[in-house]
């Protein structure tokens, strides 16, 4: 068995006999793998199979294809689950850990070593598959998935195969309105629970990789979509959706550069009336929902292009890599089949096995998802482009719930949301929850603005204090002396001052220029260190203004 697993694994020259070399480095465990001729054999597999032109420099005769294809897109999303522990034994994972710190007898593959289903991966698999409005078995099991790759010790993966936890659902999506907007409803296959391999640590000249297998043995949910997908905008909104949902649920923090949440997408095109579907071709290496549009629309372009230069049958059932510095699609094998896995029942752990009751447990105990928020959002008379905002980021929307609630205008909250807090948070790289600013306190600015007690330039600088050293509205604005201004006659004085202290800007303005009240108005807010009641202040003005003497 330990042949079978670690086979290709460098041998050490100095010792009699051969066998796996592992180094220890640091009080680190290592396993180190020689490449073999076989990657020369691949890069020259790889080479053959690019086209000879690149789509983008035939970008007009593409655009005139497309017209006549249509794309079939579907994704298998990978969710790693954030349980305290891996999915079949105690071992705990943390990202960026030192290699093969956090590994143990059961997920290093060891002979005897057997495996304990963690109940915490079937409740959230349970909450997933609800979430996604599936159909939920009662009465699953775990099967073993053969194959063999150097991070996976035990030479299969424990997964799930003919009896998922979850089938047949769907989860809907709002596209943005800049990409022209629209609901759209997608199909989900099925959710299945599975555990995850290890990782390969590449070096710089690639002659060698070494095995990491902290992440082995981690609870994943792998989602399959329905093939309902046509644009690369739509997979990726699809993808977007499920990492918000699944970070409503607090299973995952759904991090994509983390490996969080991992999508493999399925393309193939067909000619626009064909009920037949193409030779699919899945895409791996995709790190961000832009690179998901952006591979989906290059794959799309490659294949419309060799189907209208009768070479469709260069496009095979493959894995192909997604280069992000060359913006293309490369072969990185040939795609497995069912057949290819020799799925089996897993012995060494009964069926998973749920109750009614359980599964109405959950169900209750399940949060507002983000279709649910949009839809109450829209109700209450939001646009989509503020309702999409607010609803990307939970703690977000969690933030806007709390402020509405304490009854603040839902305009004025959404706007002051949406903007200045944003941008403070965009500029000073923090979240919402790592600012000083409390909902409670948003509440009152909003009101003491609204209430004539400071004014908006005011209310700005009172925010940005708030937010970088929190505090009070109300103390601020007493400790500053911050009270706007809304004496007619103190606004006359200083309205009086500036005039007289301006004479060509008002020979200026009585001479036709009218727009430079604005100079006026900005000289009298000086004045007044902002405080000035902008109404109160531009009533007496234009009256001085326009007085004849």
């Amino acid at each position: 068995m330990a042949l079978t697993i670690f086979r290709g694994i460098r041998t050490c020259p100095l010792m009699l006999c051969p066998s796996a070399y592992f180094a220890r480095k640091h009080g680190v465990f290592y396993c180190t793998m020689k490449s073999t001729d076989s990657q020369t054999a691949t890069q020259e597999r790889q080479q053959s199979a690019q086209l000879k032109g690149s789509p983008k420099i035939q970008s007009k005769t593409i655009d005139k294809l497309l017209k006549d294809y249509e794309a079939i897109i579907g994704i298998e999303t990978h969710v790693q689950l954030n349980t305290l522990t891996k999915a079949f034994c105690s071992c705990p994972y943390s990202y960026g850990a030192q290699p093969n710190t956090s590994i143990c007898p059961v997920c290093m593959g060891l002979p005897g070593a057997l495996p304990v289903l963690n109940s915490k991966v079937v409740e959230f698999a349970v909450k997933v598959g609800l979430a996604l409005n599936c159909k939920l078995s009662l009465d699953s099991k775990f099967d073993r998935k053969q194959y063999f790759y150097p991070d996976l010790p035990k030479g299969y993966q424990i997964s799930q195969f003919d009896i998922p936890i979850a089938s047949g659902g769907f989860v809907d999506v709002d596209l943005p309105v800049e990409f022209g907007g629209g609901h759209r409803r997608f199909g989900i296959t099925r959710v299945h629970m599975e555990e995850d391999a290890g990782k390969l640590l590449h070096t710089g000249n690639r002659s060698y990789s070494q095995v990491d297998l902290n992440r082995a043995g981690v609870p994943l949910l792998e989602i399959v979509s329905e093939p309902d997908m046509r644009t690369g905008i739509e997979a990726a909104e699809y993808a977007a959706e499920l990492q918000r949902l699944v970070r409503y649920l607090g299973v995952s923090n759904g991090n994509m550069q983390e490996g969080s949440l991992r999508c493999d997408v399925n393309i193939s095109i067909r000619p626009i009336g064909q009920q037949k579907f193409g030779t699919k071709v899945e895409i791996k290496n995709l790190n961000s929902f832009s690179s998901v549009g952006r591979a989906i629309d290059f794959e799309i372009s490659r294949q419309v292009l060799l189907h209208s230069q009768g070479q469709d049958d260069q496009i095979v059932q493959e894995t192909r890599l997604w280069d992000e510095g060359a913006q293309k699609t490369i072969t990185m094998r040939k795609k497995e089949g069912l057949s290819d896995y020799r799925y089996f029942p897993e012995p060494d752990l009964p069926g998973v096995s749920i109750s009614k009751e359980y599964v109405d447990r959950i169900r209750d105990s399940l949060p507002e998802l983000p279709e649910m928020k949009r839809r109450r959002y829209e109700e209450m008379g939001l646009s989509m482009q503020d309702i999409l905002f607010l609803t990307n980021d939970v703690n977000v929307t969690e933030f806007f719930d709390a402020t509405i609630s304490g009854g603040a205008d839902i305009k004025l909250a959404a706007n002051w949301i949406m903007g200045d807090i944003a941008a403070y948070m965009k500029n000073e790289k923090l979240t919402i929850n790592e600012i000083k600013l409390t909902p409670q306190e948003l509440v009152e600015l909003i009101a003491s603005i609204k209430n004539g007690t400071i004014s908006g330039k005011i209310g700005k600088e009172v925010l940005f204090e708030l937010m970088a050293k929190g505090g009070t509205v109300k103390g601020m604005v007493k400790e500053k002396n911050l009270v706007q201004i809304v004496d007619p006659v103190e606004i006359e004085k200083m309205v009086d001052k500036v005039i007289a202290d301006n004479p060509k800007q008002l020979e200026q303005y009585r001479s036709g220029k009218t727009k430079i009240q604005g100079f006026f108005a900005g000289q009298v807010m000086k004045e007044s260190k902002g405080k000035a009641n902008p109404k109160l202040l531009n009533q007496i003005l234009l009256k001085k203004l326009n007085a004849k003497n």
